[in-house]
């Protein structure tokens, strides 16, 4: 799998004020899991992508120079470990780490004082209830870091608080005079213009913003890693599922039998709550080997579970996994899922992952009691990692 290559070039300036602001050519370790996956990006080696022109003039020092610096550059990276995960919360990041005129810039926002950086961050507090995740922490430079993170949001205002994501990294840059932060540069997963003021950034957010109907159910748990332009990269948590066999990817033939379990169709009569969303699941590259699953409410473990009264009927834990997927709406036809299906598998392909074949469609929504534009529904493949060199992120 291709290492992400993420590189654009500085502008030499004297005497030298603040770090470097360019984006990163390297990866790092997750602060949470081991978990690292190696992303090829979409054209970033074009000459488009490597004109970052307000990146550069933040840029005040050549990376080469001095050899030996005199920050605790290791040390800043550690702090930032600590600080970061407190964005969003009542606690805050320490501003006495950042220059009073720290530069911040990212597709669609910028602001050139830290007054102006904390303001930017209670307006999303109060917009969007950031949830915010660090990943991993590294030194890029002498006089930078790089972090990688993910951002969840759900844009409050709105009736339907529809949630943004957002992924990418951070590159910030490093005073060499007092050690402390002067430039903070975004650059979005997501887009391929990352430059201020970024209309494809400005697209991207709102194209978010549309109407997605789910029912207050509980769900399988994942992280989200990475979201490009056509994919999310989930880790899923392992969960439980009652299945059976089913007919075709769009079909609902086996529904009865599995929720039937769910109802107390099964040893001991046990009533299980409902969750969301209903899956069906090809494994094999016609997509005609399928069965249907329901997932089980999370506290449930599968030794304490009841029989299925249906021979046919199983259950199964699915260990924790990685896979992409692609989110949609509207009615889900056999070749709508097809279609979708290949769209996916060909993404992947072209940013050099290797994906498994089958796939697995998610349907969240009661198709008789939605509306199919309001629908949510999510085309997943799942990565056939086999060691630790190949989850790379």
């Amino acid at each position: 799998m291709a290492t992400t290559h993420l590189t654009t070039q500085i502008l030499r300036q004297t005497p030298p004020v603040c770090g470097s602001c360019r984006r990163a050519t390297t990866t790092g370790t997750s602060s949470s899991s081991p978990l690292t996956i190696t992303f090829k990006t979409r054209k970033e080696s074009s000459p488009k992508n490597q004109k970052f022109k307000w990146a550069r003039k933040l840029s005040l020092v050549e990376q080469s120079s001095p050899s030996k610096p005199t920050v605790d550059v290791e040390g800043l990276a550690t702090f930032l470990y600590d600080d970061l995960p407190h964005l969003f919360d009542d606690q805050g990041i320490d501003r006495t780490a950042y220059d009073e005129q720290v530069k911040f810039r990212d597709p669609i926002t910028k602001h050139d004082t830290i007054s102006g950086y904390l303001f930017n961050i209670s307006l999303l507090k109060v917009l969007f209830r950031p949830l915010f995740q660090l990943h991993w922490v590294k030194q890029t430079g002498p006089y930078e870091i790089t972090t990688r993170w993910t951002m969840v949001m759900k844009f409050m205002p709105l009736p339907w608080k529809p949630e943004l994501v957002f992924t990418g990294t951070s590159v910030m840059g490093i005073n060499p005079n007092n050690g402390k932060f002067c430039s903070h540069v975004d650059f979005w997963d997501s887009i391929e213009n990352n430059e201020y003021f970024s209309l494809e950034g400005l697209w991207d957010v709102f194209r978010q913003l549309r109407v997605y109907k789910t029912p207050d159910l509980e769900t399988p748990r994942y992280q989200i890693l990475k979201r490009t332009a056509n994919y999310e990269v989930r880790k899923y948590e392992p969960f439980i599922v009652v299945e059976t066999i089913g007919e075709k990817l769009s079909g609902s033939n086996g529904f009865n039998a599995v929720a039937g379990y769910i109802f107390g169709k099964n040893s001991t009569t046990e009533k299980i709550p409902m969750t969301t969303p209903v899956f069906t699941q090809a494994l094999d590259p016609e997509l005609s080997d399928v069965s249907i699953q329901i997932v089980l409410p999370s506290e449930k473990d599968i030794s304490s579970l009841p029989d299925p009264s249906q021979e046919t009927v199983k259950l199964r834990k699915v260990e924790g996994e990685v896979a992409a997927a692609l989110k949609f709406s509207g009615k889900p036809t056999e070749d709508v899922v097809r279609e979708k299906e290949k769209a996916l598998r060909s993404n992947l392909m072209k940013d050099g992952l290797k994906p498994r074949m089958g796939c697995m469609l998610a349907r969240y929504n009661d198709p008789g009691r939605t509306w199919s534009f309001t629908m949510l529904l999510d085309l997943a493949i799942n990565f056939p990692f086999l060691n630790k060199k190949e989850m790379k992120c």
